[in-house]
């Protein structure tokens, strides 16, 4: 066939994502900057608004290994745009509300199911169907990109609370949401073979063959399967403390904290979206390193010094960003999610061909960790009036989640799972593998 000379409409799909998962990312960080002016208004406890945040938390990684089968069955474009079209209602009917059940509703359970359908398995779907070469780069970045997303959104949205107060934030996010949409239906295609051209790095053009149902059940067989060994548990447990010591209580609890200090929130904003900036050479150097060192030293040191780092964080409270205060910022930032190149590895390492599958389990439970800690911090800055309590124990657990990934073992074959794997790259036909 003739080689495809112009750029390879993958890198459209590619960019797409990327601004989907993005804006996502920021979608989610809203409620972080909102703690205070919604205590403010409605005098609701932190505990309850926090929440929210943790409904959401949860909603996200449970959604997560579904979301592929709703992929499969309805199609990429009509699920990610069904999913902004919710982040867009979740956001715009805050601004009716009246009753802090309503605020869980909709930052909760809508936005929650709407960012959870562009997770994880949004990117290993995209990647999968549009890529054989440059699939793990364009993993990477979209990756990267999710996660920094939520960290860099955080000034603007601060700006906008204290200038021109809360509600105006979510109609602005509402509307970013819907925006998107236009764009997913132009230019997010469902297969290569749509545009008559291979995925990029191939050299056939594969057409998919038809659905073949089953994907969510094999989802669940495969957590069945899984849960039954230790090194899932390890994994697992691992993961559900970084998500406790980072989106559950760094990102929606770090801005509150630094303001209980005198820090205005823009400022304490800006030093998260630091965060953001610093975890993209840290997830980049990350993935290089886990080519050549063992994950499970990888992931005992990251735990550990993330451990460390979140120990001596209370004393570094001030009204104003201090040196000490950066460096924290800077090391912290470089550790976010370097957690997840060793994980991805290890659960492949593990658990073979169901190794994406699992890993979409073990991210669940990464976001229920953080879901747990979110209201756990708010309920300690109820009862205490500070968040010490939240840190120190987040430091603990984090030093315990070094020990669980040393307690991993190196295993020469992989633990028979059952999963689907595709039979072509680009195809849709499937084959039963244990």
């Amino acid at each position: 066939m003739t080689r495809y000379r112009r750029l390879h409409p993958a890198w459209a799909v590619a960019v797409v994502s990327f601004v989907a998962l993005v804006g996502a990312a920021g979608f989610r960080a809203t409620p972080g900057v909102l703690l205070h002016p919604l205590h403010a208004e409605f005098g609701w406890p932190l505990a309850t608004i926090s929440a929210a945040v943790s409904v959401n938390l949860m909603l996200y990684g449970l959604t997560a290994p579904f979301a592929a089968a709703l992929m499969d069955r309805f199609g990429i474009r009509r699920v990610v745009a069904g999913a902004l079209v919710l982040v867009a209602l979740g956001s715009g009917l805050t601004v009716f509300m009246t009753a802090s059940w309503q605020l869980v509703l909709c930052w909760g359970v809508l936005v929650g199911l709407g960012t959870g359908s562009m997770a994880l398995a949004f990117v290993a779907t995209v990647t999968g169907r549009w890529f054989v070469r440059r699939r793990g780069l364009v993993t990477g970045v979209l990756t990267a990109g999710g996660a920094t997303g939520q960290l860099v959104f955080l000034p603007p949205v601060a700006i906008l609370v204290r200038d021109h107060g809360w509600r105006t934030a979510a109609l602005v996010v509402a509307g970013g949401a819907l925006l998107v949409v236009p764009l997913v239906a132009w230019l997010l295609r469902e297969y290569p073979a749509d545009l008559g051209v291979p995925p990029y790095g191939a050299t056939d053009v594969v057409q998919p063959a038809p659905p073949t149902g089953g994907a969510a059940a094999r989802a669940v067989g495969a957590l069945t399967q899984a849960a039954r060994t230790r090194p899932f548990w390890l994994l697992a447990g691992g993961f559900a403390i970084c998500g406790a010591t980072t989106n559950g209580l760094v990102g929606t609890h770090f801005v509150p904290a630094a303001h209980d200090h005198g820090m205005p929130e823009t400022t304490a904003a800006g030093l998260l979206a630091l965060v953001g900036l610093f975890d993209i050479a840290g997830t980049v150097a990350s993935g290089w390193l886990t080519d050549r060192v063992d994950s499970r030293v990888l992931l005992g040191v990251y735990y550990a010094l993330r451990g460390a780092s979140l120990l001596v964080l209370p004393g570094l409270f001030a009204a104003t960003a201090h040196p000490s205060m950066l460096v924290f910022i800077i090391f912290y930032g470089l550790d976010w999610v370097a957690t997840v190149p060793p994980t991805v590895a290890l659960c492949r390492e593990y658990f073979g061909p169901a190794g994406a599958v699992v890993f979409g389990w073990v991210f669940a439970a990464h976001q229920v960790g953080a879901a747990l800690a979110a209201t756990g911090a708010g309920l300690v800055r109820d009862g205490l009036g500070d968040y010490a309590l939240a840190w120190y124990v987040a430091g603990a657990l984090s030093i315990g989640a070094a020990g669980l990934s040393l307690l991993l073992r190196r295993r020469r074959e992989p633990i028979p799972v059952p999963v689907a794997v595709p039979v072509a790259a680009g195809s849709r036909a499937w084959s039963y593998r244990g």
